[in-house]
């Protein structure tokens, strides 16, 4: 039987493992999978903030945005100038975009802005804003979103694409 600090890394290293396995299964469009591993590992380690996010993207990516929320605000405690924090969590706040309300796009609005706070050229934020303040009727507010986004990726055909459907042409 191994006692003190031993137990203690032995489960961070379990940890660890569960955390890359996880992130692989993500990255492999497997969710569900992906989940299970990332539930393990924050019960091992549950203030990992890098598991955190991987747990509450596998939810996120499974509809499960409700379960993501508290998950993802404790760590944007934890570390409150991680970027990738913030950009799960507003999706989580945000939920499924033609469905969501007032209060989750509003949330969402205010994680993706403190992402871009602390990186202007976060993959993906402006693109997302632009698709949120297109759903609210914001067109000139979307088309700027959408211009940044090209700003930052200038290969982003889907900001090319809602730009040219809200009569913003771009080169």
């Amino acid at each position: 039987m191994k006692h003190g600090n031993g137990d203690r890394g032995d489960a961070r290293q379990r940890a660890l493992w569960l955390l890359n396995e996880g992130a692989r299964l993500l990255r492999e469009q497997r969710p569900g999978e992906a989940a299970d591993r990332l539930e393990l590992a924050r019960k091992l380690d549950p203030t990992s903030v890098e598991v955190a996010i991987n747990l509450g993207g596998a939810y996120v990516m499974q509809g499960r945005h409700a379960d993501a929320v508290p998950i993802l605000e404790e760590a944007s405690r934890s570390e409150p100038n991680n970027v990738m924090v913030w950009i799960n969590l507003a999706a989580a706040y945000l939920g499924y975009l033609e469905s969501s309300d007032e209060e989750g796009q509003q949330k969402a609005i205010a994680a993706f802005e403190r992402a871009l706070a602390l990186d202007a050229k976060a993959p993906s934020v402006n693109y997302n804003l632009g698709l949120i303040y297109k759903q609210r009727g914001e067109t000139e507010k979307a088309a700027a979103h959408f211009w940044r986004a090209l700003d930052v990726n200038p290969s982003d055909d889907d900001a090319r694409i809602r730009l040219r459907q809200l009569g913003h042409e771009s080169e």
